[in-house]
């Protein structure tokens, strides 16, 4: 079985293009595989939020991931500052990258803009703590999308230039899987833009746990252009939030573009807007209500997160430990 690491950041909840682009491709790895699945806190921190929110999403996202199909029972689902690994292993890589390196990372120039003297240390080195919640594990595989690929590029590096200066082939190559592109779904408000929780308005995306009168509003108040949809997908090109909705209705649906535009083709958008909502709020009824039912027993989420960080740190902490005394650091006692 592969190893297969991944993680999402416990900030605001997650969204239909988290669940199209990554949480239902996680579902469908636990098979076959051994999945270790993180609510990335750490990360989190990289920016400030605020204390209380944290912990409440945090537990609200996990038990999300679970009612998308997550088994805890089966998969390794925990938080990443309970195992204390990732953080050891991330001072290793701090101090094997190079700052040019971490300099051309095209995530942290868009975060940071123009005021990069102002963004914190973490958010710089934001992709050696990735490098080592890949690494502590042994993971050889990671489940991304294609905006994810230079921060696997990166962690490779890492990886190759430990084994480099301390002579040793200790960490594996990663793989990545890059996840379908059709699934990669963009904001509600700007089809250039990706559907994110940080995004201030709360109109750009479809939340796990929007109720059914929520959705609807938000995809009938989604921006379109004023010309009908065309009759092909290749005529979306240049026509970005008709081209969302689209990827969006198709990867729900489970067709191509190509089958949804057959229909809805030559239309307005009223139409397809009515079956895509239709569509939203049958497959996100079930999920918001186990969401609603599971998030209102904390101590049972933080149980299942307790359990998890057991399960991950019986696999982190030797490989970890190892690390260490290969640079030359005394045994912990």
């Amino acid at each position: 079985m592969a190893r297969i690491f991944s993680g999402i950041q416990p900030t605001g909840i997650a969204h239909l293009g988290n669940y199209l682009g990554a949480i239902q491709n996680w579902v469908a790895l636990q098979e076959g595989n051994e999945s270790i699945y993180c609510l990335v806190d750490l990360h989190a921190i990289t920016v400030w939020q605020d204390p209380e929110a944290l912990r409440a999403q945090t537990r609200t996202n996990a038990a999300l991931l679970i009612a998308c199909g997550i088994d805890p029972d089966h998969s390794i689902l925990f938080h990443q500052s309970a195992v204390h690994a990732h953080a050891r292993l991330a001072w290793i890589f701090n101090c094997v990258a190079r700052f040019g390196w971490l300099s051309r990372m095209t995530q942290f120039k868009d975060k940071a803009g123009k005021d990069r003297e102002a963004v914190s240390t973490g958010l710089f080195v934001y992709p050696n703590l990735m490098a080592a919640d890949i690494l502590a594990y042994h993971a050889t595989e990671v489940p991304v999308g294609d905006d994810q690929s230079q921060h696997l590029e990166l962690a490779n590096d890492i990886a190759q230039k430990f084994n480099h200066d301390y002579r040793t082939e200790f960490f594996p190559a990663i793989h990545p899987r890059i996840m379908n592109s059709t699934a990669r779904i963009m904001s509600l408000r700007d089809g250039t833009k990706k559907m994110s929780k940080s995004d201030t308005s709360d109109q750009s995306r479809i939340n796990l746990t929007d109720d059914n009168d929520t959705i609807a509003q938000k995809i009938r108040r989604a921006k379109t252009d004023p010309a009908d949809l065309p009759d092909h997908p290749e005529k979306l090109e240049t026509r970005p939030e008709a081209r969302n909705l689209v990827g969006i209705f198709a990867a729900l649906a489970n067709v191509s573009p190509a089958e949804v535009l057959r229909e809805h083709g030559n239309q307005g958008f009223g139409h397809l807007k009515e079956r895509l909502t239709e569509l939203v709020i049958t497959k996100l009824t079930p999920i918001r209500e186990e969401t609603l039912r599971l998030a209102g027993d904390s101590t049972h989420i933080d149980q299942i997160l307790q359990a998890g960080a057991v399960r991950a740190a019986a696999i982190a902490n030797p490989i970890v430990a190892q690390a260490e005394r290969l640079v030359g650091l005394l045994p912990a006692a």
